[in-house]
């Protein structure tokens, strides 16, 4: 894995609850040398089908939020500006690369960071490792609040405090493990195909 010039876009989504699910929000925040560097990006995605109830429930959208929304067709083009090819985080990542295939499939990063993995790896012991716990458990839920202007289940708070977790998580690992710790928690690195 190449890491280059310590580049990455955290991104998070939430979906319509359909089967399957469409987006109805995407955002994604920028870290450059474990800096969040205030690029940021941020849509509601209007869906196709209805916005279902209990997704409705989590994330707080309706289908009255995304009417006057573009559709992912509209912004692919820019979405694919910022994302292809590129280094991404998340948190349970492989969400994010499924759902954002599936609704632009020319869309191809070349890294996929699991923060979820990296927490388990570099946190071990903790009571949960589910995103808004995890936040919680080291000190950062707040900032990603204040910086995102948004809550838990926001695309762009959840991208926030993903990217806050991943900046402390590898801000605090030895620098010369970085690069192996990245690769174990990169889900597009082929070697982890081998460990099934």
């Amino acid at each position: 894995m190449v890491i280059g010039k310590n580049q990455y876009w955290a991104v998070d989504v939430e979906g319509s609850g359909g089967s399957p699910p469409e987006l109805v929000e995407l955002a994604m925040t920028e870290i450059a040398d474990l800096k969040l560097n205030g690029n940021r990006r941020h849509w509601l995605i209007r869906p196709e089908r209805l916005i279902q109830p209990p997704a409705s429930r989590i994330h707080g959208l309706t289908d009255a939020d995304v009417v006057d929304a573009p559709s992912i067709i509209d912004i692919a083009d820019d979405v694919l500006v910022w994302l292809d090819q590129a280094a991404i985080i998340g948190h349970n990542v492989r969400i994010e690369l499924d759902i954002i295939s599936r609704s632009i499939p020319d869309w191809k990063p070349r890294v996929a960071i699991d923060t979820l993995k990296l927490a388990k790896a570099l946190r071990p012991g903790l009571d949960s490792y589910g995103l808004e716990k995890l936040g919680v458990a080291l000190g950062h839920s707040d900032e990603a609040a204040k910086r995102s202007g948004f809550g838990h289940h926001s695309a762009l708070y959840d991208a926030t405090l993903t990217a806050l977790i991943f900046i402390d998580l590898m801000s605090t690992a030895p620098e010369g493990r970085r690069a192996n710790i990245l690769r174990d928690a990169d889900i597009l690195d082929h070697r982890q195909e081998t460990l099934l």
